[in-house]
């Protein structure tokens, strides 16, 4: 299998120094990439098996000039490709030749801190955790903690309805995002929802969250800011079985006990890991869970008790609940470190579907089995409260066909969360990488509506055009 890019356009590929003349006013010239140098860093994102090199890459500082842009490639028929940090492991940030990347990178300021209603107001390029940093001295924290939050923007966590470690308890983007400033396709400048907890009329605030950056740009965000817990401990639970880790998990959760995180990770990841970070997991274990409680210590104690309670039921083969604010900080850099430490030994694809939480044993039974059935090896690292799934399909890029049959895998993993009653992702979007298999889980009546509300915004399909739906059989308005 070869993800397909749609043929550009030859009359945008020939007006290209006019483009770029007609852009450079625009913006500083610093802020205008056009040398096929500088062009290369953008054209692939997480998704590095792909890439594209873009027309040319704009990065605006100001709403002000996002708005100018867009009037002008609104005007001019060139269509444009939204970037954040371009983190995306599905694809979603990467170019086409025919289009320009706008990238929000450079828009990295804080605007206002509300503590007495707890709202920040940020630009769009700041990343994940630069926005905990600006309001930790008043021991507030922003909920939402992706594995990429050192790097990735607000901006792409929108697109995406990113989640994180903590989404168990906190939720995802879009239960932490109050409101944003959107760029249309033709530069008009709209505010959607505020610093209020909700707004009047259609939820046009749950319709942009999630709809990587098909219905305009995100300049600018309003985000729910939380008080800090008192405190947070780890407990780290290992097991001879994966059907065991699976069943507990169901089990704490059907007990009505909510963590902060339930994160799961099979012995693969669990040696991969700890060669790595050193965190002190299980190397006997075929399978691990980090489970976070939150609150003042009589709490977590209380809480944590609980919980190994419910483990034992489960033949754990290691109990080892954090004493310490550096022991906790260890199995975290263990787990956030997961993605990377993998990256040092192989290459990989990471995956992102959801299933139920009750199906999670069987579910990664068969995903062993999809992966050694094409000789390929899986690490399987994911938020297992929420049963949102990160199956890391091991490759060797160098050896013909071996990406081909990760991809291959990967489909089949996807189907199978589909068939057990989840869906293709949990997190990060559809991108490129599983546009074909949008058929799966929709119909054609299901694909058309989603469709139509897309031309709503963008009747010419000239926002992130590539990406989500199916090449063939799209819809204007």
């Amino acid at each position: 299998m070869t993800i397909r890019f749609p043929d550009p356009d030859p009359a945008i590929l020939a007006r290209r120094e006019a483009i770029l003349a007609g852009l450079a006013p625009l913006v500083a010239p610093e802020a205008l990439v056009v040398s096929e140098d500088e062009r290369r860093a953008f054209e692939t994102d997480g998704l590095t098996a792909y890439r594209q090199m873009p027309l040319a890459v704009v990065l605006p500082s100001t709403t002000a000039e996002v708005a100018a842009v867009m009037a002008y490639c609104h005007a001019n028929g060139v269509r444009v490709v939204p970037r954040g940090a371009g983190t995306s492991l599905a694809g979603g940030a990467i170019a086409q030749a025919d289009a320009i990347i706008l990238g929000v990178g450079k828009m990295t300021r804080v605007l206002d801190m509300d503590f007495a209603n707890r709202t920040a107001r940020v630009q769009s390029g700041i990343t994940n955790l630069a926005i905990s940093g600006a309001v930790s001295h008043e021991g507030f924290f922003y909920a939402p903690d992706p594995s990429s939050q050192l790097a990735c923007t607000i901006a792409g966590n929108i697109a995406m309805n990113s989640g994180g470690a903590h989404c168990l308890k906190y939720g995802v983007t879009t239960n932490n995002l109050l409101g944003v400033t959107l760029v249309l396709n033709d530069g008009t400048v709209v505010e959607i929802g505020g610093q209020h907890l909700d707004s009047g009329g259609y939820d046009l605030l749950g319709l942009v969250c999630g709809s990587e950056g098909q219905l305009g740009i995100v300049t600018e965000a309003t985000v729910r800011i939380l008080r800090a817990a008192e405190g947070a401990r780890p407990v780290l639970v290992g097991f001879s079985k994966v059907e065991d880790a699976g069943d507990c998990v169901a089990a704490i959760i059907a007990a009505g006990i909510i963590p902060v995180a339930i994160e799961y990770m099979d012995r693969e990841a669990i040696l991969i890991t700890e060669d790595f970070a050193q965190a002190g997991y299980p190397r006997d274990a075929e399978a691990m869970l980090i489970i976070e409680v939150e609150g003042s210590d009589a709490e977590c104690d209380a809480m944590l008790a609980r919980i190994e309670t419910i483990a034992q039921d489960f033949r754990p083969t290691s109990v080892r609940v954090s004493r310490s604010e550096a022991e906790s900080a260890a199995i975290w850099k263990g787990r956030k470190s997961a993605f990377g430490a993998t990256g040092r030994i192989s290459d990989y694809i990471c995956m992102d579907g959801t299933i139920p939480t009750g199906q999670l044993g069987p579910v990664l039974e068969r995903i062993g089995a999809i992966c050694a059935e094409k000789g390929l090896r899986v690490a399987n690292v994911f938020h297992a409260g929420d049963g949102n799934l990160h199956p890391l399909i091991l490759f060797d890029i160098n050896r013909p066909g071996e990406l081909q049959k990760a991809e291959a895998a990967g489909d089949e993993i996807l189907k199978l969360c589909v068939e057990v009653g989840g869906c293709l992702t949990g997190e990060h979007g559809v991108g490129i990488e599983k546009r074909e298999l949008m058929r799966f889980q929709y119909d054609q009546v299901d694909l058309e509506q989603q469709m139509r509300v897309k031309a709503v915004f963008d009747p010419d399909w000239m926002l992130n055009p590539a990406k989500v739906f199916p090449l063939d059989g799209r819809l204007a308005a």
